[in-house]
């Protein structure tokens, strides 16, 4: 049972919202091993390494590697969302309104919290705790416990998920992207035909409504991009 538990408890310390800062390290602990023991009759068949012999610290480097890159992977789909808010951000004018994030130790502009605070209820709401639970399950079946680590990464192929963090980024801001952009037209053109206009002190305040409005329209429909990212993220572990 060490090796699940291991596993487990490599998808804690990387994974959101179970590595957060509010989550206690003893119950992070404790709930990896709760995890390992009721999942522990669903993984027969695997080979059997002892925690004495030569090949356990292989094992334990393949565990602990495959943990982390579960919770990456569910990382990355947080950052492709992210990523949106700080697009959306930066063409509403807010890209100086940064705050420093205590949950990853960095700055961060307040649209990106926000649409990092909602795909954070989003992963609740649809039971992303529960999928990443289960890819970890299923992810005996695709890497089952052995010492090829390296063999376990190139299988997974992470790094082509990863390339498309921005597309997937970009692509759910576009919607308010492209509203800022026709906002921002017509206050070229409103420039152009009435110089005698200051539109420094009308621009800030229309684009500022105008991404305000934007952000409500389309925010019910973020599950749906949210959803699709996260399904290919755990068929990465969990797929046959």
């Amino acid at each position: 049972m060490i090796w699940p538990f291991l596993r487990v408890l490599a998808v804690f310390t990387a994974a959101p919202l179970f590595s957060s800062k509010a989550f206690p390290l003893r119950a992070r602990i404790g709930l990896a091993f709760f995890i390992a023991f009721a999942a522990q009759p669903s993984l027969q068949g695997q080979p059997i390494i002892s925690i004495s012999g030569p090949e356990a610290m292989g094992a334990v480097a393949q565990q602990v590697g495959i943990g982390l890159a579960i919770g990456f992977t569910v990382r990355l789909v947080f950052a492709a969302v992210e990523l949106a808010g700080e697009v959306v951000g930066f063409q509403m004018g807010l890209g100086f309104a940064s705050f420093f994030n205590p949950a990853l130790n960095t700055q961060s502009s307040a649209v990106a919290r926000f649409f990092g605070q909602m795909a954070t209820f989003l992963f609740v709401v649809m039971n992303g705790h529960l999928m990443v639970l289960m890819a970890v399950i299923k992810s005996f079946d695709k890497f089952p416990v052995n010492q090829n680590f390296l063999e376990a990464i190139g299988q997974m192929k992470i790094y082509d998920f990863g390339t498309d963090l921005f597309a997937s980024g970009l692509w759910i801001a576009l919607p308010m992207v492209g509203m800022l952009l026709f906002a921002n037209l017509a206050l070229g053109i409103v420039s152009r035909v009435a110089p005698q206009m200051n539109i420094f002190a009308i621009g800030f305040p229309v684009t500022l409504t105008v991404g305000m409005v934007g952000i409500a329209a389309t925010l019910p429909m973020l599950d749906q991009p949210f959803m699709t990212l996260m399904e290919r993220a755990i068929d990465i572990f969990a797929g046959k």
